[in-house]
Formats: C-alpha cells, sequence, structure tokens
C-alpha cells in the first residue's frame, strides 16, 4: 500500500469538538479527544493563531518523521483501548489517538511530529 510520509488534514469545531473529515480514508467528523484538542489549540496560541480563526478550519500536517519546519514532537507512551497515548516532548502533555491513526500508519509511530497553518 502506498503511503505519503508527511500527511494533512484540516480540524474544525463541530458541536464544540475538534473534528476533521478525510475523504481519502472515509473518516467524517472524527473526532480529537482526550488531551488532544488541548494539545492542538496551545500549539494554535504558540504559533499566533487565534482560536476562533482556527474554528472554521486549520491545516494540521503530521509524520512520523520530522520535516522541516515542525513544530511539536511526540512520542508514543502506551496503548488503551485500541489507540495510543503520545506526550508531547516540551509540555509533557498527553493525548490519546484513536484507532484512526492506522487509517495513517500500518503501525502506531513511535514518534509524530506535527504543523499547524492558519486557516483557508
Amino acid at each position: 500500500m502506498h503511503q505519503n510520509s508527511i500527511m494533512v488534514v484540516k480540524p474544525y469545531k463541530w458541536e464544540g469538538m475538534w473534528v476533521f473529515d478525510d475523504e481519502k480514508t472515509g473518516l467524517v467528523r472524527e473526532p480529537f479527544v482526550a488531551g488532544v484538542p488541548e494539545i492542538l489549540e496551545a500549539l494554535l496560541e504558540q504559533q499566533g493563531i487565534q482560536v476562533e480563526e482556527a474554528e472554521k478550519g486549520f491545516r494540521l500536517i503530521f509524520s512520523a518523521i520530522p520535516f522541516p519546519g515542525h513544530q511539536l514532537s511526540a512520542r508514543r507512551v502506551g496503548e488503551e483501548g485500541g489507540g495510543n497515548w503520545y506526550e508531547e516532548s516540551v509540555s509533557k502533555a498527553r493525548g490519546w489517538l484513536c484507532p484512526a491513526l492506522f487509517r495513517y500508519f500500518d503501525t502506531a509511530p513511535d514518534n509524530l511530529h506535527v504543523r499547524v497553518e492558519c486557516c483557508s
């Protein structure tokens, strides 16, 4: 199966939750939960992106390998409920990524690298 090294989704707020759609993987309104919304909002703010502006949609670029311009790195620290916990390298904040992660990776990567960009 051909997989990109760097993926992009466009999270937005729906019913008070951060969600995203991805036609290629069949995901619709897939929510971010369990610490991930807080990590995303902190990263948006660190990058000078107003959360209220990002609620209409922003680019979330992610990869299992470091890429030029990534703004956050997180390492896998455990499994639970079919998903995986990741710990952000600076603040040590933790977030859980559900099994939808396996729509992008065959196995849960040991590390994730992320960049946020506003808004379209």
